[in-house]
Parts: C-alpha cells; sequence; structure tokens
C-alpha cells in the first residue's frame, strides 16, 4: 500500500496544509485503486496534486466533524457537474447520518441529496473488503460518533486513529500496526478536556503498547508546535517517528 497525505491540519485548515485527507493506493486486478480516509477542509484541491479527483474508487470517513468531512460537498459538485459528464456513484462509509449531515451542509434536500453521486453505506460490525483493501471500522471515543479505520492489503496494516480520546477501542485497532497514523492534538500537562484528542505522549505509550511498527503523528492544530508532539511521543516511543506534512508518501 501507498499512502500520501493530502491534509492533515487539525480542527481547520493551517497554513501549510487542509484538513484531515490521505489517500491510499494499491495495485490491484491490473490498475491502481484508490480510496481516501476522510475529506476535510481545503482538502480537494490539494488532492488534485497528487490523483485525479474523478479515479477515487472510494471514500472511508472517521467521522462527520467538518475538518474530517466537509469538502465532500465540493467532491458531489465536482463528480455531478464535471463537463466530462455527471461521474459514476462511488461508496462513501459513514456514521449513520451522514447523508443528511452533507445534504445539509450544501443546503440540499435530503432526497435526492447526494445520493446520485455517493453511495453512502454504514460501517458493519467486523471487516469487509473493499478491491484489494480489508477495512475493519472500530468505535472509538469522541464527542461524535467516531472510528478508528484499521486498513490491511498484501499482508500490510495501516491504523487510522481518526479523532479520539485514549480507549479500548483504539487499543484494539491499533495492535501490531506496520503503520500508525494518529491524531496528537492535544499537549501533555495542558488542561484538555476529556474524551476528545490524544497528546503525543498518548501516542507514543499507544505505539508502545500495540507493538507498531512505524509512527506519524498528524491532525496537530496550527495554533500548537507540531514539535511539542513530536518530543512527547519520542520520550516514550523509540521507533520510527515523523511529522505527517503534506505530499509525504509513505510504502506500507
Amino acid at each position: 500500500m501507498r499512502l500520501t497525505v493530502v491534509g492533515c491540519s487539525g480542527s481547520y485548515p493551517g497554513p501549510d496544509s487542509p484538513a484531515s485527507c490521505y489517500l491510499l493506493e494499491e495495485e490491484f486486478e491490473g490498475r491502481t485503486w484508490r480510496v481516501l480516509l476522510d475529506l476535510g477542509s481545503g482538502a480537494l484541491g490539494s488532492l488534485h496534486n497528487f490523483a485525479d479527483p474523478l479515479t477515487i474508487d472510494g471514500v472511508l470517513l472517521s467521522h462527520l466533524h467538518a475538518d474530517h468531512c466537509l469538502d465532500l460537498c465540493g467532491y458531489y459538485v465536482m463528480r455531478r457537474y464535471h463537463p466530462s459528464g455527471h461521474a459514476p456513484i462511488i461508496p462513501v462509509w459513514g456514521p449513520n447520518d451522514t447523508p443528511g449531515r452533507l445534504a445539509g451542509a450544501y443546503d440540499l434536500a435530503p432526497q435526492p441529496g447526494m445520493h446520485e453521486e455517493f453511495d453512502f453505506r454504514l460501517y458493519p460490525s467486523g471487516p469487509f473488503s473493499f478491491g484489494p483493501f480489508q477495512v475493519e471500522a472500530i468505535d472509538v471515543e469522541h464527542p461524535v460518533p467516531a472510528y478508528a479505520l484499521r486498513i490491511t492489503a498484501g499482508g500490510r496494516t495501516l491504523v487510522y486513529s481518526g479523532d479520539c480520546a485514549p480507549c479500548e477501542g483504539l487499543d484494539r485497532a491499533a495492535r501490531g500496526a506496520d503503520l500508525l497514523l494518529a491524531e496528537a492534538a492535544f499537549c501533555d500537562g495542558d488542561e484538555n478536556p476529556e474524551g476528545i484528542h490524544l497528546t503525543g505522549r498518548e501516542v507514543g505509550e499507544l505505539a508502545v503498547r500495540a507493538g507498531a511498527d512505524r509512527v506519524v503523528l498528524t491532525h496537530i492544530p496550527p495554533w500548537h508546535d507540531k514539535q511539542i508532539a513530536f518530543d512527547e511521543a519520542r520520550e516514550v516511543w523509540s521507533g520510527p517517528l515523523e511529522l505527517a506534512r503534506v505530499g509525504a508518501v509513505y510504502e506500507i
């Protein structure tokens, strides 16, 4: 699998990155399959630098906060009104109210809403297959329904935390990850509200418990110094560690 960082800013687009979006690619049955992990604020424009957006096979949403899903509104416009014609429907997995949330965001009636562009699907209770990818969405702790995504192809596993606080679901998702892509929106020692985000230290501790191979820290808000998150994680995690940046590519 190849992972490309399309956007990695936390909470809103920052000066050097749009909000959350990651492109995952794998060769299968004679072609390249492409899925997006989230499509947050500002990410659709950045996606053009790494792939033709009309070649995306599906979208996996971690949750429905704007910095993880809102550019599906622009993507709806592109797929509906592109000069090459109305693009084929592609699947979008997400929480139960995904169709209504996105229709409302673009001021559309619920029907047809975006159903003529996207085949909205709920995550099943266990793993499912899509092209070369085996996907498992695991409930994690956040103020809204949210999932960590565990994706395997070619015998290798990527785990994307989405947004969440430390919880049993995240530990279960991260176990044995070849690459752990984890948010680190909070700083250790701050008066952080409970049940929302991880700190760099908590990601490092997670990686140790999970026996992860590599760690990439992401979703750091523009008001925080990314190096603080890195240093916190490094205090407890001695393995390969990087800060996400737009355009970074990881072969998993």
